[in-house]
């Protein structure tokens, strides 16, 4: 599937280039702050119509999501903190980036679908992280899904960068929904082996 060959990609480039930044003794913790921080421009800049750079600065800004873990391995600082941070802030870091058009579709006087598909992909994008914490709560591992994190930034900054925000509200909204059913499934599917 081309989604998981692209996650694959994206997270094997992090990982060297993660070795590179791990030499430099910038802390993982200190990635996954500034990931955030360039998430509020971003979320600036689409509240304000602004979608190639703000499509351009999601992807700067997602590299600094997938860049922290890989720090964090290669410097060999992995934390039970450091990991609860990540996984904290990334889902800061996508709401407001959704926030951002959110603001946008509402200054515009925009439809009321594209604020629906706005929630829809912020339920859909919680549920994922929530199914995989969930299951990892019952010791079971769950990355089930075509929607992963890494993908989810790629196809909204495309999207961006093309000036469509509302298809990528729109493949996010169902891929999201659906890549959550999937984490249910994967989980019901390991717990009733026979």
């Amino acid at each position: 599937m081309l989604s998981s060959w692209l996650g694959d990609r994206v997270r094997a480039s992090a990982l060297i280039v993660g070795k590179v930044i791990a030499r430099t003794g910038v802390s993982p913790n200190t990635l996954t702050v500034l990931g955030l921080l360039l998430n509020v421009l971003v979320a600036l800049l689409l509240a304000w119509g602004y979608f190639l750079p703000g499509g351009l600065l999601a992807l700067v800004a997602g590299s600094f999501d997938m860049l922290d873990g890989a720090v964090a391995r290669s410097a060999n600082k992995s934390s039970i903190f450091g990991g609860f941070l990540d996984s904290t802030l990334d889902r800061y870091s996508e709401a407001v980036m959704l926030f951002g058009l959110l603001v946008f579709y509402v200054r515009d006087g925009s439809s009321m679908s594209a604020i629906l598909l706005i929630y829809a992909t912020i339920v859909g994008s919680l549920m994922i992280s929530y199914a995989r914490a969930r299951a990892e709560a019952a010791g079971l591992k769950n990355e089930a899904g075509i929607l992963a994190r890494p993908e989810r930034v790629i196809l909204l900054s495309f999207f961006l960068i093309l000036g469509k925000p509302v298809w990528a509200l729109w493949v996010l909204a169902i891929g999201t929904n659906l890549t959550a059913l999937q984490r249910i499934y994967h989980v019901y599917r390991i717990t009733n082996r026979k």
